[in-house]
């Protein structure tokens, strides 16, 4: 039963945050490349999508090597996960639909761009960390400062997904 729990927190973080740093490795040389990208989470097809552009590295780098990284970020509320999985790059238009929004006018002027592509992460396994929050947070780490004990900052699991 934990172990669904978790699955459910882990799947609830990612959702709640949206946005996160997408982790590729950068051709060739393999050295690591991060860029903000926004994230939604679809846990009943078990991945989780961003729009991207097919003139962008992200889409070649997942080619070479599609094992990513997607690090999530509340840092106000002190929560964070970090997802590692399979990428691939897929040019449907009907889930281009889907994930279209305001925000993605930033980047292009209609869903119909020529350009746009859906990039899925299947995401194998997950490590959260969700605190109480910040004041609750401050209190705790004080408290255990004064006392010499170790604080306790709410959870941290690692879940396969």
């Amino acid at each position: 039963m934990t172990h669904h729990t978790d699955q459910d927190r882990a799947w609830t973080l990612i959702h709640d945050i949206g946005l996160c740093m997408l982790v590729t490795h950068n051709g060739s040389s393999d050295e690591l490349r991060s860029r903000p990208m926004s994230a939604h989470a679809a846990r009943d097809e078990d991945a989780i999508y961003f729009l991207t552009d097919a003139r962008d590295h992200k889409d070649d780098e997942v080619e070479i090597n599609d094992n990513v990284c997607l690090t999530f970020a509340d840092n106000g509320g002190y929560r964070y996960v970090s997802v590692t999985g399979t990428a691939n790059i897929l040019d449907d238009r009907r889930k281009i639909g889907e994930l279209w929004s305001t925000a993605a006018r930033a980047f292009w002027e209609s869903k119909d761009d020529p350009n746009i592509r859906v990039l899925r992460v299947r995401p194998a396994m997950a490590e959260f960390w969700d605190s109480p929050g910040k004041i609750v947070t401050t209190v705790k780490m004080a408290a255990a400062a004064i006392t010499g004990s170790k604080p306790n900052l709410g959870d941290n699991r690692k879940v396969m997904l």
